[in-house]
């Protein structure tokens, strides 16, 4: 089995953090066509409201896919452990239990969908699967772009996507993660067949909630001021899906009905890190409004390895577009955009994730849990300033 962690370790071997981070031949202008107009479609009431079981439904995409099914007027239950935002959505039904073995609360119910945003496991999603198949219409399973086996290349839904040598194993880290993941859209399948099982393999996903501290370090740099360390070359491509765009294009697939395998992220080249980088200045001064202006210091891929800086877990969101990880920031996406995806500007994104994360409590918006610490980042500055020429 290959394995890889999604991000690439500068000072070592390359891996791909297996997290949630999701084609045929159209133009990617589809991504941005009439946003707006899609925006307000998605809070509409639907045409023919819906019965829906959430497996999870408490965290981070839960929230908000909750959120915009409520508004479309869909009923919902929660399946979960029932110990995560019990304050959240007093209206939605909840059913209690454990996907390890405890499903006896979704026995003899009937719902049109199930979401699986919450599985990992092939053997979850089976079992839950054969229990639910003769009563549920469809299942819509969130998977991930890791499941490819290789980022030497850029991807597709035709794409090799990793195995497990031992297929009985069911940690999860970050080299079984993608495999898990890809076992767990078989199974799906096996139960559901290929016409009623819908899969989604989400990029990297971004916006308030995420407490990942991934994409959120950007804006949340920006907002400290000062000088600031960027990655390399503002021309290099990223990749990501704001949680409230995955949320809507989930719902468009259950209430059209359409099964397949969708890669859910950004077109390849309609995002750079400059961008990501420019706009969270920008929002930062116009927000947050630090008395030291922040200001993007870019630094080149090999001053970043001497430094022990790596992608993904201190410059998060980039990766190097060149050798085992040129295809990170280069997944298709036009079988999504096919199916109705868009994706919203930078700018709403940022704003957004930035105003969140200000609202936080003070011990996590000082311990963000990606990217480099205030004093890493100043070592760091001193290093690099004690090579440059007098």
């Amino acid at each position: 089995m290959s394995r890889k962690v999604y991000g690439v370790f500068l000072y070592g071997s390359f891996r791909v953090m297996k997290r949630r981070i999701f084609m045929s031949a159209v133009g990617t202008s589809l991504a941005t066509a009439s946003f707006e107009m899609f925006a307000k479609s998605t809070t509409e009431r639907s045409k023919r409201p819906l019965r829906l079981l959430v497996l999870g439904g408490t965290r981070f995409i839960g929230l908000h896919m909750a959120e915009l099914a409520l508004a479309r007027g869909h009923t919902l239950t929660f399946f979960n452990r029932g110990r995560t935002n019990t304050d959240r959505f007093p209206e939605v039904e909840r059913l209690f239990g454990d996907r390890n073995g405890d499903l006896k609360s979704l026995a003899g119910r009937d719902w049109d969908a199930v979401i699986d945003n919450s599985g990992y496991v092939p053997r979850h999603i089976r079992e839950a699967a054969q229990l639910l198949e003769p009563r549920v219409r469809r299942y819509l399973f969130i998977s991930s772009v890791s499941v490819y086996e290789s980022f030497a290349q850029a991807n597709d839904e035709t794409s090799a996507s990793g195995k497990m040598d031992d297929e009985s194993i069911e940690k999860v880290d970050g080299a079984t993660y993608g495999p898990l993941k890809a076992a767990s859209e078989r199974a799906a399948r096996a139960v559901f067949g290929e016409s009623r099982t819908s899969v989604i393999r989400p990029g990297l996903i971004v916006g308030p909630d995420d407490n990942t501290d991934r994409f959120t370090y950007w804006p949340a740099r920006a907002s400290r001021g000062g000088r600031m360390i960027a990655p390399n070359d503002p021309r290099d491509p990223v990749q990501f899906i704001d949680v409230r765009d995955l949320a809507a294009f989930t719902l468009r697939l259950i209430e059209h009905d359409i099964g397949g395998v969708f890669n859910a992220l950004s077109p390849p080249g309609k995002f750079t890190i400059g961008n990501l980088i420019d706009e969270s200045i920008s929002t930062a001064k116009r927000i947050a409004r630090p008395a030291d202006p922040p200001v993007a210091e870019w630094v080149r891929t090999v001053d970043l390895g001497e430094q022990k800086i790596s992608a993904w877990s201190d410059m998060p969101v980039w990766a190097p577009p060149e050798g085992e990880s040129v295809g990170f920031a280069a997944t298709s996406a036009e079988r999504a955009l096919r199916a109705g995806l868009t994706i919203r500007g930078l700018r709403g994104t940022v704003g957004d994730t930035l105003k969140w994360h200000l609202a936080r409590p003070e011990s996590e918006r000082k311990n963000l849990k990606a990217g480099l610490s205030p004093e890493r980042e100043a070592a760091a500055f001193a290093a690099i300033d004690k090579k440059k020429p007098s």
